[in-house]
């Protein structure tokens, strides 16, 4: 797994992105279509987890995997944080 310096050429990539459509093209070009598909899923899933929603309605709206969202709840909960620095519940 490539780490450090290699790793700092993503994480600057998407510093530099100022608008949602920046991150949206250089998603495009980074990840395939699955890829960007499956991160659209777990971060409306945090979202939804963050509102208060149950495993039932998030299930039922996004047909996310129960082991899937499992894994997003366990990482709103004990990871690192980033779901609950970057996603608002409530964007106005």
């Amino acid at each position: 797994m490539m780490r450090g310096e290699h790793a700092g050429v993503l994480y600057r990539a998407l510093l530099r992105c100022r608008t949602e459509e920046d991150v949206k093209a250089l998603l495009e070009d980074l990840c395939t279509f699955q890829e960007r598909e499956q991160m659209i899923q777990r971060a409306y899933a945090a979202k939804m987890l963050l509102e208060g929603k149950t495993y039932a309605d998030i299930i039922a709206e996004t047909d996310i995997s129960s082991a899937t969202l499992s894994r997003v709840s366990r990482a709103l909960q004990h990871g690192s944080g980033g779901y609950k620095k970057t996603i608002d519940p409530d964007p106005k």
